[in-house]
């Protein structure tokens, strides 16, 4: 056999294996949502959406976990968004002594690679205790906040980085200032990738369960949180408060996975939102 076949062989065969541990992957998502859905999907309804939970949750809906979730990411994007895209903005624009970038991206890797119990845990002694607010949504939101930074930070950099230096150059050679490239210039052709980071940051936020046990979670809240600083229902804690506590566990499985589809739903919406703006925007930056 001479090379040329046996570089082939080699070729094909190595194919063939990352192949079948695609489809592999894929069938066993398949099989974790399939039976998801079969333990879960009679509790689905309107009402299990819309109703108040009743008779210690083994009755009614989701609805305060529901809109507790929502609160809890949009308070995450409203912190960790502008923080996490003016950092990469510097690192990627501003910062010029190599030593200082690499120290602050070493800080995100490891910032990104700590577990998301510290992040509870830290949240509880700083903004829950230390700041005094208590288990709220605001402590939960600035937990989660904080969990989401690397990820925001890592797309935004990235996304900054595919724009082509010549487009930066012909800005400046028009006269433009640094901030009106970068406003101008630069963000408009990253949008697409920073805002997909963002998406990919919501769903994390919306999944989350040890940073908000900690900080803002409640166990079962009669009517939805008059503000900022009034404990919430969450739909991972929810999840987790319906799998480990109770007295009808057994009677109750159905509402519980019928959650974990509600959450898988949610995540899955998030990220494809994240997908389809990326390609309008890709399509719009085309045309243009």
């Amino acid at each position: 056999m001479d090379l040329r076949k046996k570089a082939y062989l080699i070729e094909r065969i190595i194919f063939v294996v990352l192949r079948f541990f695609s489809f592999t992957v894929i069938l066993f998502l398949l099989l974790i949502l399939l039976y998801i859905f079969n333990k879960g999907f009679s509790a689905l309804s309107w009402e299990f959406l819309s109703e108040m939970p009743r008779n210690e949750m083994t009755e009614g809906g989701i609805f305060p976990a529901l809109i507790g979730t929502f609160y809890l990411m949009i308070g995450a994007s409203v912190i960790s968004i502008p923080v996490g895209v003016v950092t990469a903005i510097y690192l990627t624009e501003y910062a010029k002594n190599p030593t200082v970038v690499r120290v602050i991206r070493l800080g995100i890797n490891n910032l990104a690679g700590v577990p998301s119990v510290v992040f509870g845990l830290f949240g509880l002694s700083l903004f829950v205790v230390f700041l005094g607010f208590g288990t709220s949504i605001l402590a939960g939101s600035l937990t989660l906040g904080v969990l989401n930074l690397p990820v925001i930070i890592r797309s935004t950099e990235e996304a900054l980085l595919v724009v082509p230096q010549s487009y930066r150059e012909a800005s400046l050679s028009l006269g433009a200032t640094k901030w009106q490239t970068i406003y101008k210039i630069v963000l408009p052709n990253a949008l697409a990738g920073i805002l997909t980071g963002i998406m990919l940051s919501l769903g994390r936020a919306a999944g989350e369960t040890a940073p908000i046990m900690f900080t803002a979670a409640a166990f079962y809240t009669p009517d939805l949180p008059a503000s900022i600083f009034n404990e919430v229902m969450a739909l991972p804690y929810h999840i987790y408060v319906m799998a480990t506590a109770g007295t009808h566990i057994s009677e109750t499985r159905h509402l519980q996975y019928g959650t974990v589809i509600v959450l898988i739903a949610l995540v899955l919406l998030l990220n494809l939102a994240g997908l389809i703006i990326r390609y309008r925007f890709r399509r719009v930056m085309k045309g243009a």
